[in-house]
């Protein structure tokens, strides 16, 4: 699930704007199979590798993209992919696994159809920023009902909301690691005692 390759990340999680996992996983086959090379035929089905940048870059993809399915995404996957080709390069985003987290957030934020959500999921997934928490529905409504209570008059998350649902995510995941791990230590040192003792009684 870590360290997925980021331009198939990205892409497909721009595809992910209000919508369903099933729908996603038959968009991006559509996008492989149409913009893709092909891999190879196994039992009667081709496969295809993700696109290239370039290639989603081309003019005719957003009607074509369109034709396929993928409605206002459409727009967002030809203009993410023009914007870097112009802007940035074909490896920018794999040497964003080098700088730290919020500026790769912030870098991924300039690209259209990225919010923070996509722009964590994408560092989590394929940046190794394994400070990003990517806040959705879900997250928010866990937060509010378990941990800020004040969040259930909010009616939808803001940049605010989002970073303070953040802070606290990576709060209560710091405290639970350091207890497992002083579990795991302590763990450890009985172990060594009671061998050590048993070797040497």
């Amino acid at each position: 699930m870590l360290r997925q390759d980021p331009v198939e990340n990205l892409f497909s999680f721009i595809c992910s704007s209000n919508n369903n996992i099933s729908r996603i996983s038959g968009m991006v086959e559509r996008m492989c199979t149409c913009y893709g090379r092909k891999l190879l035929d196994l039992d009667g089905v081709s496969y295809y590798a993700f696109p290239a940048i370039d290639t989603l870059a081309q003019d005719g993809v957003v009607e074509q993209l369109r034709a396929l399915g993928f409605g206002y995404r459409a727009k967002f996957i030809s203009e993410t992919a023009r914007w870097i080709l112009k802007n940035r390069s074909t490896e920018w985003l794999v040497s964003l696994r080098t700088v730290p987290y919020e500026e790769a957030k912030a870098e991924l934020r300039k690209l259209m159809g990225v919010g923070a959500k996509v722009a964590d999921c994408v560092c989590l997934m394929s940046l190794d920023k394994t400070g990003a928490i990517p806040v959705d529905t879900h997250v928010w409504q866990i937060a509010a009902r378990d941990y800020m209570p004040h969040l259930q008059k909010v009616k939808s998350v803001n940049d605010k909301v989002y970073r303070e649902i953040g802070k606290l995510f990576i709060i209560r995941l710091d405290a639970v690691c350091m207890a497992s791990l002083r579990s795991f230590h302590i763990a450890f040192d009985f172990n060594v005692v009671y061998t050590a003792s048993t070797l040497f009684l």
